[in-house]
């Protein structure tokens, strides 16, 4: 049949048999293509895919070691037991002895240490009481004797001496006036000081210098040649209501002191005592070792001083002392293999016969801890290697027995279900509920 010829053909039936073509005259293979290489573009990336092929390539290398090496090296195994716990309490009776310096628990004797603070306190207190004698007036005078012919002459204390102005005073003591000396006419008066007061109280006695004569010699020869001057005025004359001190009030200074001075010489002593140290409410003893004042009771004064001292003394003992006898006296009772656990201890006391100055305090103590079964962590880790879950469980509960009351066990990462051969990847871990 002849074929037929189409003088025209749709765009893409002639395309195709055009590339058709240039194939059929090129022998059945794709004809060259000329391409246009600007700056050696087709170059450079040829280039970079022979770069980048090595890189890619020791990269993946390298994950997959690096994938074989952890899957070696991660797996870990952890493991926790809990143990049984027993408590253990006891009460006993101690003494802390400060001639002891360390702890003994099979003799029941801690170390004691004493300390001692001197305190000294004075104050000045006003007097209470009252007084409305007043005071009365005192001075010294001088008693002339011009007797002629000379002759001594002798009178007794409270001879009376009256002032050119009409005070009278008495002498305080006995008066012996020495002769006159006589030269040809002239006579030199014999004199002696003599100490007198007013017979009466107030200021109108305290007088300026004055001539005193003898009242009692009036109307003999001795009223002229016998008499007395003062170069000084008198003073201590007073009258009206003035303070006076009285019993009340020294021991009311005494008491309030006495308190005031306890207190800091406690305090005192207390700073002394660090904190790791225990001090008894009992066991601080404070005596007074003086207490007085100068003025004694019925003395014109608008106040006084008193003073007061006192010493305290303690006897303290370390709490660390007192945990070391508690634990090693525990430990003492514990069954072999069988340990103390720590974190249950606990411990109380209480005084009871105290000899601060002795140095000796008895405590009484009531104290208690949890014990539990030895694990030996290094010899179970080599008992459970390469072991699962189950095995492990097995394992402890044969060679712990009833003294495990829980045991987890938890693998890593999630491919893992057995303990690895590295011991250094086992770890296990006591808890206590």
């Amino acid at each position: 049949m002849a074929k037929k010829i189409y003088d025209i053909k749709p765009p893409k039936v002639a395309h195709k048999m055009e590339k058709d073509l240039k194939e059929f005259l090129n022998g059945g293979k794709k004809p060259i293509r000329k391409r246009v290489v600007k700056n050696n573009v087709v170059g450079r990336k040829k280039e970079k895919v022979s770069v980048w092929r090595p890189v890619l390539i020791g990269a993946s290398i390298g994950v997959l070691v690096l994938c074989v090496y952890l899957f070696f090296k991660l797996p870990k195994a952890e493991i926790t037991i809990w143990p049984k716990v027993e408590t253990l309490s006891y009460q006993q009776t101690i003494i802390a002895d400060k001639s002891v310096v360390s702890v003994d628990a099979a003799k029941g004797v801690i170390p004691a240490k004493y300390f001692e603070s001197i305190k000294t306190n004075s104050q000045d207190f006003p007097a209470t009481g009252s007084a409305s004698d007043g005071g009365i007036a005192s001075g010294t005078i001088t008693v002339y004797n011009k007797y002629d012919p000379p002759s001594s002459f002798t009178f007794k204390a409270g001879t009376h001496f009256m002032s050119d102005s009409g005070k009278l005073f008495v002498a305080l003591q006995k008066v012996i006036i020495p002769a006159a000396k006589k030269s040809g006419s002239k006579i030199t008066p014999g004199s002696v000081q003599v100490k007198v007061q007013a017979v009466e109280m107030g200021t109108a006695y305290n007088i300026a210098p004055a001539n005193f004569s003898i009242p009692g010699l009036k109307g003999t020869a001795l009223y002229y040649s016998v008499y007395a001057t003062s170069d000084k005025a008198m003073t201590g004359g007073y009258s009206g209501k003035v303070k006076k001190v009285n019993d009340d009030d020294i021991q009311g200074a005494k008491d309030v002191l006495t308190k005031k001075t306890v207190a800091d010489a406690t305090a005192d002593l207390k700073s002394q005592i660090s904190s790791d140290y225990v001090l008894l409410d009992n066991a601080v003893l404070s005596e007074t070792t003086s207490a007085a004042t100068q003025t004694k009771a019925g003395a014109i004064a608008e106040s006084f001083n008193y003073q007061v001292t006192v010493k305290a003394n303690a006897l303290a003992f370390k709490k660390s002392d007192l945990d070391q006898f508690a634990k090693d006296y525990i430990i003492s009772q514990l069954p072999v293999g069988k340990l103390l656990l720590d974190s249950s201890f606990k411990i109380d006391h209480s005084g009871g016969t105290i000899d601060v100055s002795g140095g000796k305090a008895t405590l009484n103590l009531n104290f208690s801890s949890g014990s539990y079964q030895n694990i030996d962590k290094n010899s179970l880790t080599i008992s459970i290697l390469r072991e699962n879950g189950s095995q492990i469980n097995e394992t402890i509960k044969n060679s712990l027995g009833e003294n495990v009351s829980k045991v987890r066990v938890n693998f890593w990462p999630f491919w893992v279900n057995s303990v690895p051969s590295n011991q250094k990847a086992v770890t296990i871990s006591l808890k206590f509920q």
